[in-house]
């Protein structure tokens, strides 16, 4: 009977030395979900500030963050959850930098037309004082050449970023 009795506190101790085992390697698991979690909202905070500053960001660190939630699916749902919306770039937050984007090429481009219209006009009214100088039409010649070549670069890149900017936002 004692050995029956000893052998149910050996048992006894060794089922809760198991529980107990279990549990801590349970919180384990738990830490090391909570540390890779924080490691990949430290990876993209720079993304955060970078796409608040130039949505072109978006078109660098969007891939990324696709990447990393294939490899991290777990840690980029309670990153979700967190967050409210797709992190660290949800549509609607795509959508806005996409937005940004167009207003800032539209100002651009105003100013572009002021600045170029202002050195033309002074050009021309040094052609009136100059009765026609070729070398001073030939310098408003070259300030046409500039402003075109000048906007036709930069409306190429706001294409080509408007168009990664409008395929992320299909994409999400």
């Amino acid at each position: 009977m004692v050995v029956l009795v000893a052998a149910l506190v050996v048992a006894g101790a060794i089922a809760w030395g198991c529980i107990r085992i279990a549990g801590e390697l349970k919180e384990a698991r738990r830490e090391i979900v909570r540390a890779r979690t924080l490691a990949v909202l430290r990876a993209f905070a720079p993304a955060s500030a970078a796409a608040a500053a130039d949505p072109r960001a978006l078109l660098v660190w969007e891939p990324l963050a696709k990447v990393a939630r294939q490899i991290f699916p777990d840690e980029f749902v309670q990153l979700d959850r967190a967050c409210g919306a797709a992190f660290p770039f949800g549509a609607e937050r795509i959508e806005s930098a996409h937005a940004q984007w167009t207003a800032d090429w539209l100002a651009w481009e105003r100013s572009h037309d002021a600045d170029y219209k202002l050195k033309a006009a002074a050009v021309e009214e040094e052609i009136a004082r100059s009765a026609g100088s070729p070398v001073v039409r030939a310098r408003l010649d070259a300030i046409e050449r500039e402003k075109l070549e000048l906007y036709q670069r930069r409306y190429a890149e706001y294409v080509r970023v408007a168009k990664g900017l409008q395929s992320l936002t299909t994409a999400s």
